[in-house]
């Protein structure tokens, strides 16, 4: 840490050692790196719940929305005629996001086709072929010869167990 490298990551399963928490790897490192680096704890599913942004999350909401501004006067501009705006076409009521690391508007008659609105996700998501190796890293009790690849499995229980591999 001494060198040019300016950052680290330390990565944890959670039953990786009864001992080895996550809280004492953060007390370790923040002890030991005092005047050298600094720490911060991320836990992925509180990082998913929102909270307060980061600069990246306000940079990037500021480049939405300058493209969403362009996207709309440009809009406007072919749609206006007469004194009146004639939005009737399919792609005037679109969503800004990225699609394939490319900013992109997609229209909501199309996001209507491929989104599951009763689990609130799209219908085909590019990590589901990584569940398995998912569920290994976080030791669930699976079966490789019938584990099917691909395929959603949504949460329906409202309790989890370890012993049954949640």
């Amino acid at each position: 840490m001494k060198t040019d490298i300016q950052r680290g990551l330390v990565l944890r399963n959670e039953k990786c050692h009864e001992h080895y928490t996550t809280e004492f790897l953060y007390n370790l490192y923040s002890s030991e790196g005092k005047g050298i680096f600094d720490c911060r704890i991320n836990v992925l599913g509180h990082l998913q719940q929102g909270g307060a942004p980061t600069p990246f999350d306000r940079n990037y909401g500021t480049k939405l929305g300058v493209k969403a501004v362009l996207w709309m006067s440009e809009k406007l501009q072919g749609v206006y005629s007469k004194g009146r705006v004639f939005a009737n076409s399919g792609d005037t009521a679109c969503v800004i996001g990225l699609r394939k690391k490319v900013v992109a508007f997609s229209p909501v008659t199309e996001l209507k086709k491929v989104t599951d609105f009763e689990h609130r996700l799209p219908q085909e998501q590019w990590w589901l072929n990584l569940r398995l190796m998912l569920k290994m890293l976080a030791n669930y009790q699976i079966s490789l010869t019938e584990y099917i690849s691909g395929q959603m499995e949504h949460v329906t229980r409202r309790t989890l167990s370890i012993e049954k591999g949640f």
